[in-house]
C-alpha cells in the first residue's frame, strides 16, 4: 500500500493558507511602510504576495498594485481583504519561477519572505529587477541566517535563509540603497532578525 503521490509545494501552501485565518498579521510589513511610505505612488508589484496584506496596503496608499502568488487559496483571501478595505488590486495566480513580468512595468517591486534555494531566489530577484522602470525601487526582506537555533519563525535550513551580502551580490546592475539586518523583539525575550535590502534602477 502506498501513500499516494507526494503533494506539490503549491498544494502544501494552499493547505497552509486554508488552515488558518492569516499566516501573518493582516497589517503591512513595517519595513515596507518605512520604505514605501515616503514614495510617490505609482505601479507596484508584490512577488509572493501571499494573502495580500502588503499589496492591499499599497493600493490603499494610491499605488496601482499587483500581487502575484502561486497559491489560489492565498489569492482568494487577498481579494477578500481588498474588498473589505475598499481598494482595487490586480491578482495574478502564477508560479514565480515560470512567470515573467512585463519589463519596466513597476515603480516599486517587493519580494517579502520568499524562502527558496538561492539559485531559485536569484531567478526571482532577476525578474523583479527586470520589471523595474527607470528609477524604480526593489525591496527584498527575508528571514536572516542568524536566526538558526533561536527557535523563531522561518526555515531551519541555512540554504533557504538570507544574508545581506548574498542578496546584494545577486542584484548586479542595481544601485544598493541599503543592506542591513533588522532585529525584532518578539515580546518573550526572543529576537528574530530579517535581512533587508533596498535597491534602485538607474534613471529618472
Amino acid at each position: 500500500m502506498t501513500d499516494g503521490p507526494a503533494k506539490t509545494h503549491q498544494q502544501l501552501w494552499d493547505e497552509r493558507h486554508a488552515s488558518r485565518r492569516h499566516i501573518e498579521s493582516g497589517e503591512p510589513d513595517p519595513v515596507l511602510v518605512s520604505v514605501a511610505g515616503p514614495l510617490t505612488p505609482g505601479r507596484s508589484l508584490d512577488l509572493a504576495a501571499g494573502d495580500g496584506r502588503n499589496t492591499v496596503w499599497l493600493a490603499s496608499r494610491g499605488w496601482t498594485a499587483t500581487g502575484v502568488d502561486f497559491s489560489g487559496v492565498a489569492l482568494e483571501r487577498a481579494r477578500a481583504s481588498a474588498a473589505r478595505a475598499g481598494v482595487t488590486a490586480t491578482w495574478v495566480h502564477e508560479d514565480l519561477l515560470a512567470w515573467q513580468p512585463a519589463p519596466a512595468s513597476a515603480d516599486l517591486a517587493i519580494v517579502m519572505f520568499l524562502h527558496l534555494p538561492r539559485h531559485d531566489r536569484q531567478a526571482v530577484f532577476a525578474k523583479a529587477a527586470a520589471a523595474l522602470a527607470p528609477g524604480g525601487r526593489l525591496l527584498i526582506v527575508g528571514h536572516d541566517r542568524s536566526n538558526l537555533g533561536r527557535d523563531v519563525a522561518g526555515p531551519q535550513d541555512p540554504a533557504f535563509l538570507y544574508v545581506p551580502d548574498e542578496v546584494v551580490a545577486d542584484l548586479s546592475g542595481l544601485a544598493i540603497l541599503e543592506a542591513r539586518q533588522v532585529a525584532h523583539d518578539l515580546g518573550d525575550g526572543r529576537l528574530s532578525t530579517d535581512t533587508v535590502v533596498v535597491a534602485r534602477r538607474a534613471g529618472a
